[in-house]
């Protein structure tokens, strides 16, 4: 029973991928000889294969997302590098403050300290 399931599993992408591999030949052979008007500034509207339009299109929006999401990443990356300096430096005064409040401690049981109290 395992093993039928295996081959319905391949058998159905095996399908599927026909099925788009079909579809894109259909698609690049209805539209080779489309033309588009392509806008991209005032009073410019080069015609242009609908194939290449599409083509540029969709590598636009690919480099798009790349350019998007490194942009989002830097800025993460801006952010953790100030909380993590931030961190730091709050660590780094806590680690002064304790070692000046020992310092005092020590200043404050020395010899000089009991004479002053007395004892």
């Amino acid at each position: 029973m395992n093993g039928l399931w295996l081959k319905v599993r391949i058998w159905t992408k095996v399908v599927v991928f026909v099925l788009v591999f079909v579809y894109l030949l259909c698609f690049v052979y209805w539209n080779t000889n489309n033309t588009a008007k392509f806008w991209y500034w005032r009073k410019r509207e080069p015609e242009t294969g609908t194939l290449f339009l599409v083509l540029f299109s969709f590598l636009a929006g690919v480099v798009t997302t790349v350019l998007v999401r490194a942009i989002f990443r830097t800025i993460r990356q801006i952010r953790d590098s100030r909380q993590r300096g931030r961190t730091e430096r709050l660590e780094r005064e806590v680690a002064d403050m304790k070692a000046k409040a020992a310092m005092l401690q020590t200043k404050g049981n020395g010899p000089a300290a009991h004479a002053s109290t007395g004892g």
